[in-house]
């Protein structure tokens, strides 16, 4: 059994994580307010945006309204934005959405060009792609993947100025045509206990048609297109509205799932934090009554020891 110095020792330290995670879980808790709201506040319009954005697109035949409408006839090369976060301490909210995004290429077999959001995400792909290098057996669509840009430190509230650097370079890779298609894969947030990752199309704009029950099931489906037959009205011009709206639309959803991914991530940290202290205490309890028991039997043996040597006394005198 260990002393009772050794037991008092990791009572204090399991008393100083308990103090450091009811810390991080008062800290989370605000600012999972703050997110949920953003979140719920923006979601409507966001929503409808992508809602206008994929009708539109719908509309153009032949040759396309926009440069981010035109559909390649062959997808050799794909991009992902990946959004995690930039700490841990968040159970696990950045392995799920990674783990995730990594089934969908593995299942989409194409080279893949990534864009991480988040120094959780950036460190967890790097791996993934060092442990590809060394494995010679990996496919040759595996092996093609690198990182081509990577972001961290977002403000806590971003907006369309904070991300525009973001959302240049998912335009770039598409425009210049290195790749096909653009993905987006985040965390939705549900609610405090329930986020759920997603991996949904971004570019270009069109209904997503997946060649596997594998992707389907790995990719969100988007919204269903209603009015296909109609005719818009654009006033001055359709290429004047168009380049306005459809670069800022779609700024928007990469912002919205940032404002998701934050709120999930504040979310999942505060739950794991009120896990940690509820161990913390339980361990806590147990420690405290193993130093009880190991206290009894040091006071136990030292009567004993008394008891002993009295009765030795008394056995020398009567002799």
């Amino acid at each position: 059994m260990p002393s009772t110095r050794e037991i008092r020792r990791r009572i204090r330290s399991v008393k100083n994580i308990n103090q450091v995670t009811r810390a991080l879980e008062a800290v989370s808790a605000s600012s999972v307010r703050k997110a949920q709201a953003a979140v719920l506040a923006s979601r409507p319009y966001a929503q409808h945006a992508y809602d206008v954005l994929v009708n539109v697109a719908a509309q153009s035949t032949g040759v396309p309204l926009h440069p981010l409408l035109e559909v390649r006839p062959e997808v050799r090369c794909i991009a992902v934005l990946l959004i995690t976060g930039d700490r841990g301490l968040a159970g696990a909210y950045n392995a799920n959405i990674v783990r995730r995004a990594i089934r969908f290429v593995e299942q989409y077999e194409r080279p893949v060009h990534w864009i991480t959001v988040g120094r959780k995400g950036r460190d967890l792909i790097r791996r993934y792609l060092a442990r590809l290098e060394r494995d010679e057996t990996a496919p040759s669509y595996l092996r093609d993947q690198r990182i081509v840009a990577e972001f961290s430190h977002l403000p806590a509230d971003p907006d369309l100025g904070d991300i525009a650097q973001i959302a240049r370079v998912v335009f770039d890779e598409f425009l210049t045509e290195p790749v096909d298609e653009v993905f987006i894969a985040y965390t939705n947030f549900i609610n405090t206990v329930t986020q759920q990752p997603r991996v949904l199309p971004l570019l270009p704009l069109r209904p997503f048609e997946a060649r596997s029950r594998e992707i389907m099931e790995l990719v969100e489906p988007e919204p269903e297109v209603r009015y296909r037959n109609r005719d818009y009205i654009y006033e001055p011009s359709a290429a004047a509205i168009l380049n306005e709206i459809i670069p800022r639309f779609t700024e928007l959803q990469i912002l919205q799932a940032i404002r998701e991914s934050l709120s999930s991530e504040h979310s999942a940290r505060m739950i794991a934090m009120r896990n940690a202290s509820e161990s913390a205490e339980s361990l806590g309890g147990v420690l405290q009554l193993e130093y009880n028991k190991a206290r009894q039997l040091s006071i136990t043996s030292e009567i004993l020891d008394i008891v002993g040597g009295v009765e030795a006394l008394r056995q020398a005198e009567e002799d």
